[in-house]
């Protein structure tokens, strides 16, 4: 069985280390990037991905624009987007939904929910 490749965008280093070495250790491959422009370049290369985990809270362009940027490459109107936000508030997992996302995670993540929304990709 082929690895599922993902793409984890998070502006806190930190965060993208904890994940990595969570999902690496469940057979996940990952690549990762400290903001949204970033992953916009990656994005619109020809690499494959099976879904992206993206930070909502992040510097200079927050994962709510860079969903609606991602969701226009043509090539990735079909990603699996999963939003991973610390802001758990009422309405936060709509609001991400809105903006594109298919699941929503709240950071502290919890492992096991987050293995679940990526056992649909």
């Amino acid at each position: 069985m082929n690895k599922k490749r993902l793409l984890i965008i998070d502006d806190d280093s930190r965060n993208i280390f904890a994940l990595e070495n969570t999902l690496r250790a469940r057979s996940f491959d990952c690549l990762s990037c400290l903001s949204a422009g970033e992953a916009l370049k990656i994005l619109n290369s020809d690499e494959s991905f099976d879904a992206v985990l993206i930070d909502m809270m992040m510097p200079e362009m927050d994962g709510y624009e860079a969903i609606s940027l991602i969701k226009q490459i043509p090539s990735r109107k079909d990603l699996f987007i999963v939003a991973v936000t610390a802001q758990a508030m009422k309405g936060d997992r709509e609001k991400c939904l809105e903006a594109g996302a298919d699941d929503y995670v709240s950071k502290p993540v919890d492992v096991d929910k987050l293995l679940l929304i990526l056992s649909k990709i």
